[in-house]
Formats: structure tokens, C-alpha cells, sequence
């Protein structure tokens, strides 16, 4: 295989030159990049990229851990780190979990094995006090409110949000309220049940442990959800779908079975999908576009400053008013 000194022998330019248009520098003549990568093409050259990231101390890759890659959730946060990557000529790499630990582990040995530069965390298994024994191997921020730590964080306060929807479902009448939820030993689960709990206490309501309803992911969990509330002795009439496919699937499956919303059951869902405003189901909005963004931000910073202090950045959410309750 060809190297550099043949190249730079083919284009007619020093090997000072050849590097730079490899590198993209700016400061070569049109003449002179085009006699290289013409001379690239003809004696058919390929860079050894393991050998550039040793000499450069970087990989120009920023790892992405998430449980999964086909729900909205973590598609609207991707979208943001995907956007901010593309401006600073970063590739990101995508690693499924599936929420087991082995599975995270083998990324944070990535790191500190150099295959990436940071790793951002979208949602995890492990405990916070062995991810941070990685963070001495390169940048690291989560996707959820982390303090003390020698990791960064950006996040929404998902205690604030839900107590603002049970203080407005409380305002509109309703008394009997449950909630869903997707993992139950989330930090954001454990918040929302603190403040489902905390909340519905302090207004003279009950927080009720039959309605709490776990496991509820997409469409599908929505529509179970119609056939669970029917069987139930003394059902609620209001619901927070914690994400707007699996609130999407409850309606949908409510009207087909004779039900309304809201007046059989009022609803507020999560996340600003689009599905929300085709439906009119009064949702939060958790800004995940602009979580990916920040996130990859400050890593992205962190890389190219040689480190820094860990930042903890959090995000407002939004109340969006419509028809479902």
C-alpha cells in the first residue's frame, strides 16, 4: 500500500502539503488539493485511522449509551446530539443496551481504552458510583440530575413536572388519579412516584399503589391499558402516561371500546410527541432535542478543552394545555 512520501511524489507537492489536505486544513491551493486527491485516487491510498488517533489523541467519536434505539424518547434526544455533532465534525457512536450491565460495561471500557473520546449516557443499569470510576478516562454526562459526582448532567425536574400535572388535574375535579410508568427503579419513576405521592398527600387526595400501572412502553402497553382500568374494581379518572405513543394508544383504544376522554377518563401525557397535537392530549414537554444538544455540548467542550469541572445543567420543562382532560 502506498504511503504519504509516494503520494506527495505522485501530486508533484511536499508531504507537508499531502497532510494538510488529508487533515482538511483550509490553507492549500485548489490546484494543489486537486493533485492530491487525485493522486490519492489513482494509486488507490487509504488512511490508517488507528495510527492518526494515536498521533492526534482523539478519535473525533463521542459514544452514546442507550437501552434501545426504536422508541420516540431517545430518538428526540439523538436527534439533538445528532445535529450538534454534525457542527463540530464528530461521529457519534451508538450503543445499544437493552438495559443490561455487562453490556454498559463493555462501553465504559471503550473509553478507557480510548475508542471513543466521552461517552453520554441517555439512560442506564449501573449504579452512578461505578460509572464514575470511568470518568478519569474522558468526559462523561447523563441524561437525568446527577450532583457530587465527577460526572455532568443535563435534565428536566420530572419532580416539578409531574406535581404541576396532579395539581392541574386536582383543579379540573379529579380526584381518583394513577399513573404510568416504564421501568419502576428509574431515577425519573422514583421522582415521579415521590411526587405522584408527595402531591396527592398534600391535597387531601390518596396515592394509591394499584395505581401506580408499570411496564407501560408503547403503543401497545397504551392500549392494554384500556382492559386493565376496566377489570379494576374502583378505577381512576384521570391518567399520566408517562409518553405520548403509550397515551396515544390508550385513547385510540378507549374509543373504540366506548369510552371518552376526558370524561371518562382525563389524560395527560409526556414528551411533546407529534402524535400529542394530532390527538389533542395535554402533555409535558421534557425538551429531549435540547437535552441531546447540551449533552453533547459539554462533553463535546470538555474534549476539546483537556477537561474541566463537571457541569450540571437543568432544562425547564413546558406544560402544553389541549383537550384530553
Amino acid at each position: 500500500m502506498p504511503n504519504i512520501k509516494q503520494i506527495a511524489e505522485a501530486a508533484g507537492v511536499s508531504v507537508t502539503t499531502v497532510s494538510r489536505v488529508m487533515n482538511g486544513h483550509p490553507y492549500v491551493s485548489a490546484d494543489k488539493r486537486a493533485a492530491v486527491e487525485d493522486a490519492v485516487r489513482r494509486l488507490n491510498y487509504s488512511r490508517n485511522m488507528n495510527a492518526v488517533h494515536l498521533i492526534k489523541g482523539i478519535t473525533q467519536t463521542i459514544g452514546v449509551i442507550l437501552p434501545n434505539i426504536n422508541h420516540y424518547y431517545f430518538a428526540r434526544i439523538m436527534e439533538g446530539m445528532a445535529q450538534q455533532a454534525l457542527k463540530c465534525n464528530y461521529q457519534l457512536m451508538l450503543c445499544q443496551t437493552d438495559y443490561r450491565p455487562n453490556e454498559e460495561r463493555k462501553v465504559l471500557e471503550m473509553l478507557r481504552n480510548k475508542q471513543m473520546d466521552g461517552l453520554i449516557i441517555c439512560s442506564r443499569a449501573l449504579s452512578l458510583s461505578e460509572i464514575e470510576t470511568y470518568a478519569n478516562y474522558g468526559p462523561i454526562a447523563l441524561c437525568e440530575r446527577v450532583s457530587g459526582r465527577n460526572l455532568s448532567s443535563v435534565y428536566i425536574d420530572h419532580y416539578a413536572s409531574f406535581q404541576t400535572a396532579i395539581r392541574y388535574l386536582w383543579e379540573q375535579g379529579r380526584r381518583r388519579i394513577a399513573f404510568t410508568i416504564s421501568r419502576r427503579n428509574s431515577p425519573s419513576s422514583r421522582s415521579r412516584l415521590q411526587a405522584y405521592t408527595d402531591t396527592l398527600t398534600a391535597l387531601g387526595g390518596q396515592a394509591r399503589e394499584d395505581w401506580v400501572l408499570d411496564g407501560c412502553i408503547d403503543w401497545e402497553d397504551g392500549a392494554a391499558l384500556v382492559d386493565r382500568l376496566l377489570a379494576m374494581e374502583e378505577r381512576p379518572d384521570a391518567l399520566l402516561i408517562t409518553g405520548d405513543q403509550v397515551a396515544a394508544g390508550f385513547i385510540l383504544t378507549a374509543r373504540l371500546r366506548g369510552l371518552e376522554v376526558p370524561d371518562d377518563f382525563a389524560v395527560i401525557g409526556f414528551d411533546n410527541q407529534p402524535i400529542s397535537g394530532l390527538l389533542e392530549i395535554t402533555t409535558i414537554d421534557n425538551r429531549l432535542s435540547e437535552i441531546g444538544e447540551r449533552a453533547f455540548s459539554i462533553v463535546h467542550t470538555q474534549i476539546t478543552s483537556g477537561g474541566g469541572k463537571p457541569v450540571s445543567e437543568e432544562l425547564g420543562f413546558r406544560f402544553i394545555e389541549r383537550s384530553s382532560v
